[in-house]
């Protein structure tokens, strides 16, 4: 139904959009997460033109969406959108709300315009509020209000852009209960969420964006059981990172301990914890080459309390846990910290870099 293909788009000189690749088929319900400020929603307003790309194309129902001549109208009647904050009309009841654009643009009479809409509320459990205006209604009842509002448009695809973020968290399971139905109706939805627990039982896929592209693409289980990629598994166990840039082996020793320091603390690690880290941190580049920079980042797992540190270098680095065990004792307190150790070439947003990886030992 939709194709994307080399998607960009920037404001100014910020591009948020680099080369996003994307395929949705009839019946998909397709989950989009990923760090906040990838440009998800921005990816879901360029689908149904609320924001022009800079460039790439995007066919919709074997349309070419950005043809000169294109029917805009008649693309966003069928690719309805469901936006985070409602955008309901606040001077007309709940009727109304459902009931004008059917009139307008479908050309329904009002009779058969408030038939469907009351069967959409009845729907979505809000029969009763039909005659209510929106300033009484709470949070999660204006979002299912705006879902049945999209509906009545009778659209092919339903687009929602974090439709529960804005609610208080005991409404947000009424609006993800409507799009439960939705989705064993089979209609066809593009969700951009933080609800994991949602995406990972509703979608027939999962898209994860990072930096303005579609970093990893999968089946629920493939994607929250078995990310192929660094940046997923990080996001999908919530990963917190603590990040410093080496420039050469003169770098602000004492400015990066502090650093260290202050996160280790901000986080609550225990004595013993922050002693293994910190001994960790030191060891290891005991034993790497800094000549040329490096990048460290310690991380740990909220879900799983994981603790690792990465070192990436130069990809033309040689084996350096082999030079390190040759060196005997840092290597020997290495061994004593990790549960393992590996190095190799990874793939980066930079590119190719060679990349060390400490697991510290469970407290």
């Amino acid at each position: 139904m939709i194709k994307i293909e080399h998607l960009q788009k920037s404001f100014h000189n910020l591009q948020v959009l680099k080369d996003v690749n994307l395929s949705i088929e009839k019946g998909e319900v397709i989950s989009i997460i990923g760090p906040s400020g990838t440009g998800k929603s921005t990816l879901l307003r360029c689908m149904n033109l609320l924001e022009r790309p800079t460039g790439g194309k995007i066919t919709v129902f074997g349309e070419d969406i950005l043809a000169p001549k294109m029917d805009i109208t008649g693309l966003r009647r069928r690719m309805g959108m469901v936006f985070q904050n409602f955008n309901l009309f606040n001077h007309l009841s709940v009727l109304d709300n459902l009931c004008i654009a059917q009139q307008d643009i479908l050309k329904r009479p009002r009779e058969q315009a408030e038939e469907r809409a009351m069967e959409l509320l009845k729907m979505v459990g809000l029969a009763e509020k039909a005659q209510t205006m929106p300033s009484q209604l709470s949070g999660g009842q204006k979002q299912r209000v705006a879902i049945a509002r999209a509906l009545a448009m009778d659209p092919e695809v339903l687009l929602f852009d974090e439709p529960t973020s804005a609610l208080d968290p005991t409404m947000v399971g009424e609006v993800l209960g409507v799009m439960r139905e939705l989705a064993k109706m089979g209609l066809t939805m593009v969700i951009v969420t933080h609800e994991m627990d949602f995406a990972r039982h509703v979608s027939t896929r999962v898209v994860y964006m990072d930096q303005g592209v579609v970093y990893e693409d999968g089946t629920p289980e493939q994607i929250f059981e078995h990310p192929q990629r660094e940046r997923t598994r990080m996001f999908i166990h919530r990963v917190r990172h603590f990040q410093f840039s080496i420039e050469n082996s003169q770098f602000d020793f004492y400015k990066m301990w502090e650093d260290l320091d202050r996160f280790t603390h901000r986080h609550l690690f225990d004595a013993k914890e922050i002693h293994d880290i910190l001994h960790l941190v030191e060891e290891s580049l005991q034993v790497v080459p800094l000549d040329r920079g490096a990048e460290l980042i310690l991380s740990y797992s909220e879900k799983t309390y994981d603790k690792a540190l990465e070192i990436l270098l130069p990809a033309d680095t040689p084996s350096v846990l082999q030079a390190a065990h040759g060196d005997g004792i840092s290597f020997s307190i290495l061994e004593g910290l990790c549960s393992s150790m590996t190095e190799g070439l990874v793939d980066t947003f930079d590119g190719k870099r060679f990349r060390l990886l400490f697991e510290l030992k469970r407290a």
